[in-house]
C-alpha cells in the first residue's frame, strides 16, 4: 500500500497536508507504483478466490496506469478474470461508439488488451432516455453494493476540484445521478469535441457518497496545470466548492502526484517552513523573491524583521544581515535582463545570460505548433533577426487539428470557386476540393477529418507560419516544417513518440549546428503536444551531445501563452518597449485561423495575442515591483543544461 510519512522525492515531512500525499519524479514512476498496488490487490483476491472490485477513471491521468496494467498482463501474466470494474462517469447523451465516449476510451486503453470479462465492465449508459436515468443510477449503486463495495477507487481531479463529474458545490451525500457540467469542465473538454458548442452539457456520475464508501482511494494528478487545485485540495479546508477535498475524510486515501503537480505544496514550494534545510543559492533566491512579492516590497527594502517574521530566520543567521542577502539577490535578478538574447558582441559577458561570441550565432527556434514561436517569444524572435543572427524555425507539428471546419471550408470553397470562375483545369484537383467540401458540410460530431481535409488545414497553418517569418525577416530557406509523425492522427489522441520523431529532430539540429536552441518548456499537461515535443528535443539533444558542435550549443526554454516561468526560475529576461509589443501583436495576427473562435480556447477566453501581451506585461511589472527598471513587457527564458 502506498503510505509514507516521508516523501520519496523531497525527503521532507508532510506537515501542512491533511491527507497522505506522495510525490514521484514523474507520472511514469507514479503510474507504475499505482499499477503495482492494483496488481497486488488483484492477486490477493485471486488467492482468496474473491472478486476484486475496481472503480476506474478516464481522462489523461490514468492513461499511464492502464498502459502499465496492460504490460503486467501481457508480460507478467496478470489476469483480470476476477476483476469487476465500475467507471465513474460518462457524458450524456453519448453513443458508446463515439470517439469521445468513455466506453470507447476504456476499450482502447485497457479492456480490449486484457482478459477482463465483458460482462464485468460497467460504464454509465449515455444513451438512456432521461426519464429512466434516475432508476438506472440507483441500480448502478445496487450492483456495487451487492459485490461488497469498491475495493479500490481511482480518481483524477478537474481544474475546479471535481472528482468524477461531481462539480464544485456537490454535496458529500450526493448519489449517482445526472449532473450539469460546470463551464470550466466543458471548456477543458471542448478540445476533444472540436468546440464548446459541441461539448455535452450533462453527464452521469457516481456520487460522492459512493466514492467515499470505497475501501481504498487513490487520486492521481500530473502536470503543472493541476498544481494549484492540488494544493487547495491537500492543504486547504474541506469545502464543497472543492469536492476533491472531501477525500481528506477518507481513512485510507492517497494523493499520488508527479513533481509538477505537487510543485505548489508547501513542503516543496517553501520547504524552509517545514523543517531545517540547507540553504542553496536556488532556495535563497526563491525564498527572498517570494518574500518580496508576498510583502509587496522591492528586494532592497526587505528587513531583518521581514525575514524573521516569515520563517526565514535560519537564512538570516547563515547569510545575514538582510541587506547583504538583498544585494546579492538584487544583482542576480538584474543580471537576467538583456536586450541581446543572442549575446552582445565585444561586451563583458561574465554577468550576462548569453555569450558575446560568436557575434553572429546560428539559432534554431523549435515551435510545437505553427504559432508558438511568435506568441511565446515573438519579441526575442524579431530581435535575434534584427541583431544579425542566422535564425531558423523548426515547426514541429502541422497544427492541423486546431483549424476549424468553417475556416477549412472557406479556403477550399475559395479555391474551388476561383478555378471554376477562370476555367482553370485540373479535374483531379477539383474532385479533391469538392470531396473536401462535401465531407465538411456533412461532417458528424466528433468525426475525424479525412486525410485531404487534414492536408488542407495543414496548408492553412503553413501559410500563416510563412507569413509570420516573412514579417520577421526570415527567408524561406530557414523555415523547416518537420511534421513529426506522432502528431498526425487527425484526433486529440496522438501516437506514441517513436525513433523517427527523434531522428527528424536530431537531423535538423545536426544540419544547422546551432549555437542556440529555443524550445517550448511547458509542463502544464504531461500528455500535451508541447510536453511531447519537448521530450523529443531532449532526447535528440542527448543523442547528439557528444558531437563537437554541441559543445557550443545552449538550450533556452520559453513558456506558452497560458503561463510564465516563476520569477525565481528566470535566467534570461528580454525586455520590450511599447513599439515592440505592437510589432509582436502584428506577427501574431498573421495566424488568422487562430483568431476569433479558436478550436482549443482552453479556460481562458482571451485571444492569444491578449494572453501573450498580458503575460509579458505581468513579468515586466513583477521586475518593476522588485526594484528593477520598468519596461512595457518582458519575455522570459530558462536554460536547460544537458
Amino acid at each position: 500500500m502506498l503510505k509514507s510519512n516521508i516523501d520519496k522525492a523531497t525527503g521532507f515531512e508532510k506537515r501542512f497536508e491533511n491527507i497522505n500525499t506522495l510525490v514521484y519524479k514523474n507520472s511514469i514512476d507514479a503510474s507504475k507504483a499505482v499499477a503495482k498496488e492494483i496488481a497486488d490487490l488483484i492477486k490477493i483476491k485471486q488467492a482468496q478466490k474473491q472478486t476484486c472490485v475496481l472503480g476506474l477513471a478516464t481522462g489523461s491521468s490514468p492513461k499511464g496506469l492502464y498502459a502499465e496494467l496492460v504490460r503486467l498482463h501481457k508480460e507478467e501474466g496478470l489476469s483480470f478474470k476476477n476483476v469487476v470494474s465500475f467507471n465513474l462517469d460518462e457524458y450524456y447523451p453519448m453513443a458508446p461508439d463515439s470517439i469521445n465516449s468513455y466506453v470507447r476510451f476504456m476499450e482502447e486503453q485497457l479492456f480490449k488488451h486484457v482478459d477482463i470479462l465483458p460482462e464485468n465492465c460497467h460504464i454509465p449508459d449515455g444513451t438512456l432516455a432521461k426519464e429512466i436515468i434516475s432508476d438506472y443510477c440507483n441500480e448502478y449503486e445496487v450492483k456495487i453494493k451487492a459485490l461488497g463495495g469498491i475495493d479500490l477507487q481511482i480518481l483524477g481531479i478537474g481544474g475546479n476540484g471535481h472528482i468524477g463529474f461531481n462539480e464544485s458545490g456537490a454535496l458529500q451525500n450526493s448519489k449517482t445521478r445526472l449532473v450539469a457540467l460546470d463551464h470550466i469542465t466543458r471548456v477543458a473538454a471542448s478540445g476533444d469535441f472540436s468546440g464548446l458548442d459541441k461539448t455535452p452539457r450533462t453527464a452521469i456520475t457516481l456520487g460522492v457518497k459512493k466514492i467515499m464508501e470505497a475501501k481504498r482511494i487513490i487520486l492521481m494528478a500530473w502536470g503543472e496545470g493541476k498544481s494549484n487545485i492540488i494544493k487547495v485540495s491537500v492543504e486547504g479546508p474541506i469545502a464543497r466548492q472543492v469536492p476533491a477535498s472531501y477525500v481528506q475524510e477518507h481513512n485510507n486515501a492517497t494523493f499520488v502526484l508527479d513533481q509538477a503537480a505537487g510543485s505548489k505544496l508547501t513542503r516543496i514550494n517553501r520547504p524552509w517552513l517545514v523543517e531545517e534545510i540547507v540553504w542553496t543559492d536556488n532556495l535563497i533566491r526563491k525564498a527572498v523573491l517570494g518574500l518580496a512579492i508576498h510583502l509587496n516590497k522591492p528586494i532592497l527594502m526587505l528587513t531583518d524583521a521581514d525575514y524573521i517574521e516569515n520563517g526565514m530566520s535560519d537564512l538570516l543567521a547563515d547569510s545575514g544581515p538582510a541587506y547583504d542577502i538583498n544585494i546579492k539577490i538584487f544583482n542576480n535578478l538584474q543580471n537576467t535582463i538583456t536586450g541581446w538574447p543572442g549575446g552582445k558582441p565585444n561586451a563583458d559577458d561574465i554577468k550576462r545570460p548569453e555569450r558575446a561570441a560568436p557575434a553572429k550565432k546560428r539559432v534554431l527556434i523549435f515551435s510545437p505548433h505553427p504559432d508558438d514561436d511568435i506568441i511565446s517569444m515573438g519579441g526575442t524572435f524579431k530581435r535575434l533577426q534584427e541583431q544579425g543572427h542566422e535564425v531558423h524555425v523548426g515547426y514541429q507539428t502541422s497544427g492541423n487539428i486546431a483549424v476549424s471546419d468553417d475556416e477549412a471550408l472557406r479556403f477550399t470553397s475559395f479555391v474551388c470557386d476561383y478555378n471554376d470562375k477562370f476555367g482553370i483545369k485540373g479535374d483531379e484537383a477539383q474532385k479533391i476540393y469538392k470531396k473536401v467540401i462535401t465531407f465538411l458540410k456533412n461532417k458528424k460530431a466528433s468525426e475525424i477529418d479525412i486525410q485531404d481535409v487534414r492536408y488542407i488545414k495543414g496548408l492553412i497553418r503553413k501559410g500563416e507560419a510563412k507569413s509570420t517569418c516573412c514579417f520577421i525577416g526570415i527567408p524561406e530557406s530557414q523555415i523547416h516544417f518537420m511534421e513529426l509523425p506522432f502528431y498526425e492522427t487527425g484526433a486529440i489522441k496522438k501516437n506514441p513518440v517513436e525513433t523517427k520523431d527523434v531522428k527528424i529532430t536530431s537531423d535538423l539540429i545536426e544540419k544547422i549546428k546551432p549555437h542556440q536552441i529555443y524550445a517550448a518548456g511547458d509542463l502544464q499537461d504531461p500528455h500535451g503536444t508541447h510536453k511531447v515535443c519537448l521530450d523529443v528535443i531532449f532526447e535528440a539533444v542527448k543523442q547528439l551531445k557528444t558531437k563537437k558542435f554541441m559543445n557550443d550549443c545552449w538550450v533556452w526554454l520559453y513558456r506558452g501563452a497560458w503561463q510564465e516561468w516563476g520569477i525565481d526560475e528566470i535566467e534570461m529576461a528580454v525586455p520590450m518597449g511599447p513599439d515592440q509589443v505592437l510589432e509582436k501583436r502584428k506577427g501574431i495576427f498573421k495566424h488568422q485561423s487562430q483568431k476569433d473562435g479558436v478550436v482549443f480556447q482552453g479556460t481562458d477566453s482571451r485571444e492569444f495575442w491578449q494572453r501573450a501581451e498580458d503575460r509579458n506585461k505581468e513579468t515586466a511589472d513583477l521586475y518593476d515591483q522588485l526594484g528593477m527598471s520598468r519596461y512595457a513587457a518582458m519575455e522570459a527564458f530558462v536554460r536547460w543544461k544537458y
